[in-house]
């Protein structure tokens, strides 16, 4: 494991400015300089990937928070790296860091469609969405070349069931006539998260994703597909995107999309000294100010895990926010939901005779 030690400039291309320690080892190691040694930074790390066989595909959850009880994740760490995300402690229980390793070292599941197939076959198995994306973005650059995803699609396709999806990557187009044809049997939702129409910003906030134009771009494509597509501006960073909300609001309605939501930053462990590393190296005369604003919404502390609080929070600003967004998103019509609820009554086991005339 890395030393926690933080490099003096970012790596090209990474959210992560360091490794900290994966919590789960029984020592900790920490950098001293003795003015004997100077370790080079590396100007670029190259993303590895190691395969696992799953023995189950499905992940479920009991979580008041979440519109969904079950999830697909193909992929765990994601090369996208945005600095922010709430999926980078989990790195830690295959003995990871979930700071520079989140983003570069990469495990990619294989037989996942075959695993799926065997549940959803399962007697007792009641049909209910699945949320693909639950953890990690489905789309990130890997699935270019294990297909992983677009798989899963296609069987949840052929026998019927329904399912959202959350992404930040330009390749879900690549499976654009796979997902009209799931809409036109209301079996699909697409939510793009949209944090920022700033490039800059974006750059070193979510390195490896799309850009914000190429990100409305797939609202229109989609949109235009007949496939019915939501904004999630997630997270909303006090003092670093809050401003954009009525801008980035309009621009997607403009581009297409029905609904719109938000959450607050959440800082669940690693993730919080993660982000304040990244403020003070690319935000240090703001940083002060976001982290009190966040300390203010969250109790007076970093992070507010509770169930009912962890995606908002509480208190003046996220009020604030809250009116912003929601008189916004009504002048709109993103207030609205979509027009019918996805259809769980046509779902056929993939074992089931299928109807030749189906």
């Amino acid at each position: 494991m890395s030393s926690p030690s933080r490099p003096s400039r970012p790596i090209k291309g990474r959210g992560a400015t360091y490794n900290p320690d994966n919590r789960f080892q029984p020592t900790h190691s920490i950098a001293e300089d003795d003015g004997w040694w100077q370790e080079g930074v590396p100007g670029r790390i190259a993303t590895q990937v190691q395969l696992e066989a799953p023995r189950s595909a499905l992940s479920w959850n009991q979580s008041p928070d979440l519109g969904f009880d079950r999830s697909l994740n193909p992929y765990r760490g994601c090369e996208h790296g945005c600095i922010y995300c709430y999926a980078r402690p989990s790195h830690a229980y295959w003995d990871l860091s979930p700071g520079i390793d989140f983003e570069t070292r990469l495990i990619a599941k294989t037989g996942m469609t075959d695993r799926l197939r065997e549940e959803l076959c399962n007697p007792g198995y009641v049909c209910r969405p699945i949320n693909l994306s639950g953890n990690t973005d489905c789309y990130q650059p890997i699935e270019a070349q294990h297909g992983t995803t677009r798989s899963l699609l296609e069987l949840l396709l052929a026998c019927r069931h329904p399912v959202t999806l959350v992404t930040k990557s330009a390749l879900i187009l690549r499976d654009r006539e796979l997902l009209a044809e799931m809409a036109r049997h209301r079996l699909v939702r697409v939510f793009i998260s949209l944090t920022s129409l700033d490039n800059e910003l974006k750059r070193t906030l979510e390195p490896r994703t799309a850009s914000p134009a190429a990100r409305l771009k797939i609202i229109r494509e989609l949109h235009d597909a007949g496939v019915p597509v939501g904004v999630l501006m997630a997270p909303v960073i006090p003092a670093i995107n809050d401003s954009e909300i009525e801008t980035l609001l309009h621009r997607a309605a403009e581009a297409g999309a029905r609904t719109a939501s938000w959450t607050l930053l959440r800082l669940p462990r690693e993730v919080s000294p993660l982000f304040e590393a990244w403020l003070e190296e690319h935000y240090p005369e703001r940083a002060g100010k976001v982290m009190s604003l966040i300390r203010q919404s969250r109790g007076g502390e970093n992070n507010d895990s509770r169930f009912g609080h962890r995606m908002r929070g509480n208190g003046i600003f996220v009020d604030m926010i809250g009116q912003r967004f929601r008189r916004t998103a009504l002048r709109l019509g993103l207030e609205r939901r979509a027009e019918a609820g996805l259809d769980t009554t046509q779902f056929r086991a993939p074992h089931a005779q299928q109807d030749l005339f189906g």
